[in-house]
């Protein structure tokens, strides 16, 4: 298994507000208009040509009738549709800024020199809970989760100190630890929310990019959202079952990157690079210590492929041999 990253600079490098995902597709106007109106002419000449091929007398009427719908249609799906999806979300997100920012955390606490009191302790206790159920209102936004987790996650470090200083008998010694328990189940379940909706966004931009590096890239930062989780909760077997998932996931876009260049280079017929290629892919699929049917399968593919590959270059050398033979030999009786 990778080893896992530290969890501080994962947490400050998701934790920035800036960072949104499931963001409604958006461009300026200009570029969106541009595109449309190349799309437009594109499909005016096509219809075109279509309708001129089939002997239409005036084929141009009704390109440009198809042309003036398709430039409609981008209109009415930017300002209505696309604008109201954004809008939407812009709201949501204010509302939670609004909520988060509206309850305060009295962060000066954990360095306020003076004890943690049951009244200070109360009102943390009570504007978590807030923080906690504006966050769940708005349950598909990973920041508002991510935000609760780090206030639970200071809270808690807060009370350890404090409880180390208490003295015996005192009455903070109940209120604290019935605090840390309140805390601890909220650090917990926002930590799991985020996890799963940014692991969940980043897999899903992972299966929608095109080119290999896009791909890992966002796979990789699936996985370093899970390791971020695991640092806190190595036993949540709904995190280790997605750390192995995303894992298998990785070596899955590898290995198949690594096979369609094997199989390119063969049809090209570079039978030695197309041999490296599927090794390459050996390397990878045997990296990690499972087994599982399909994984067997894979292996017995692309072994019986570099077998029928070095078949084909044997026969490629002796070809090449005839050919040489033979080209001496009408040098020899010329």
């Amino acid at each position: 298994m990778n080893r896992r990253p530290n969890r501080t600079n994962t947490i400050q490098r998701y934790g920035q507000k800036s960072i949104r995902h499931n963001r409604p597709f958006w461009l300026p106007a200009s570029n969106y208009y541009i595109l449309t109106a190349a799309l437009a002419i594109l499909f005016f000449f096509l219809i075109w040509g279509i309708l001129h091929d089939g002997n239409d007398e005036m084929p141009w009427v009704g390109a440009g009738i198809g042309a003036s719908f398709i430039l409609g249609g981008a209109v009415f799906l930017r300002e209505v549709v696309l604008r109201h999806a954004r809008s939407r979300y812009i709201n949501a997100e204010r509302r939670l800024d609004n909520n988060i920012a509206a309850l305060p955390l009295a962060n000066h606490a954990a360095h306020d020199p003076n004890k943690l009191t049951l009244e200070k302790n109360a009102a943390i206790i009570k504007q978590i809970k807030q923080k906690s159920d504006a966050a769940k209102v708005l349950g598909k936004l990973s920041n508002g989760h991510l935000e609760v987790f780090e206030i639970c996650n200071e809270y808690l470090l807060l009370s350890k100190d404090e409880l180390r200083k208490v003295a015996v008998g005192s009455p903070r010694i109940a209120a604290l630890r019935k605090g840390r328990e309140i805390v601890k189940n909220l650090h917990r379940f926002h930590l799991l929310e985020w996890a799963e909706i940014e692991a969940r966004s980043l897999t899903r931009d992972a299966k929608n990019n095109v080119t290999i590096n896009e791909k890992l890239e966002a796979s990789q930062k699936a996985l370093d959202v899970i390791h971020t989780a695991l640092e806190y909760y190595p036993d949540e077997m709904h995190l280790i079952k997605s750390e192995e998932a995303l894992t298998e996931f990785v070596a899955t876009i590898k290995i198949s990157h690594w096979i369609e260049q094997a199989e390119r280079s063969a049809f090209k017929g570079n039978y030695k690079k197309a041999v490296g290629f599927y090794q390459d892919a050996l390397f990878y699929l045997n990296r990690e210590n499972v087994q599982t049917r399909e994984r067997q399968l894979l292996y017995e593919n692309i072994n019986a492929e570099i077998d029928k590959i070095r078949g084909l270059e044997d026969i490629k050398k002796g070809n090449r041999e005839i050919s040489k033979k033979t080209s001496n030999l009408e040098e020899h009786y010329d």
